[in-house]
């Protein structure tokens, strides 16, 4: 090993083994970070492409829905020094909230706000004593809209979206950015996990991962507020703000009821 070579500095992605996890992992590789990736699913072949791209590659899979899967997370990174956290897993849920298993809607809720906000704590400490660092939080457009027959995860959304922007104001000043990502609909295996392949939204057109992921890791390294990634994203989110909170819920019926139910 090169003693004069300095270390590359490291990155910790959740959600990382698909989607724009994993391709916010790869951005980070190519951008020259070494990797701490976390998962619920398998993320053997996803190191391995990390690797391929040379960086040194610690993979954890652990349930971030638990306070141990959490601390699993924050065991496996250490005392090493997290220049960025990328903070993107999450689970959707679709269908009547009537008709959904408690334990479902609880474990979306632990998943989303959570085990995201106490993994961020945890970082955002340490970054704040070094004065250096950046978060980049994946939030969602659905945050702007009352999420009929998705309203647990919109609520989340809603949550974190306004959760980063708070955040990013307490921290003015220490040289630690917050940056929140809020994706469209994007084709990853969020319809399918979410069991709305039979949705107007899960069948229509999605934004490719890999341009969202280049979208908010360029944000990140930016130190930007906040970034919507797609024009017709944008449009949505500005029509949301001006129609009345009960017809941005009757359009969002429109997309998420399933088709059996309309």
């Amino acid at each position: 090993m090169d003693e004069a070579k300095a270390p590359r500095p490291l990155a910790v992605v959740t959600g990382a083994s698909s989607g724009i996890g994993y391709h916010l992992a790869r951005c980070a590789a190519e951008h020259g970070f070494d990797l701490v990736i976390a998962a619920d699913m398998p993320l053997a072949d996803a190191a391995r492409e990390f690797e391929a791209l040379g960086a040194q590659v610690q993979a954890v899979q652990c349930d971030l829905a638990s306070t141990e899967g959490v601390l699993h997370l924050i065991q496996a990174i250490g005392e090493r020094e997290v220049e960025a956290l990328m903070a993107n897993a999450g689970h959707g849920l679709g269908g009547s909230f009537l008709a959904q298993d408690f334990d479902e809607v609880l474990h979306v809720i632990n998943t989303n706000i959570v085990g995201t906000v106490h993994l961020i704590q945890h970082v955002a400490r340490g970054m704040v004593a070094r004065a250096r660092g950046r978060i980049l939080i994946t939030g969602s457009v659905a945050g702007f809209m009352p999420g009929s027959f998705q309203a647990v995860y919109n609520g989340t959304k809603a949550f974190i979206d306004s959760f980063a922007l708070a955040l990013r104001n307490e921290l003015k000043g220490t040289e630690v950015t917050i940056s929140c990502l809020m994706p469209g609909p994007t084709d990853t295996e969020f319809f399918e996990r979410a069991d709305m392949l039979d949705t107007r939204v899960g069948q229509g057109r999605k934004a490719d991962p890999a341009r969202v992921a280049r979208v908010g890791f360029e944000a990140m390294l930016k130190g930007e507020a906040d970034v919507v990634a797609g024009l017709k994203n944008k449009l949505e989110v500005a029509i949301s703000k001006v129609m009345p909170a009960q017809a941005v819920a009757q359009m969002h019926r429109r997309l998420a009821e399933p088709k059996g139910q309309t």
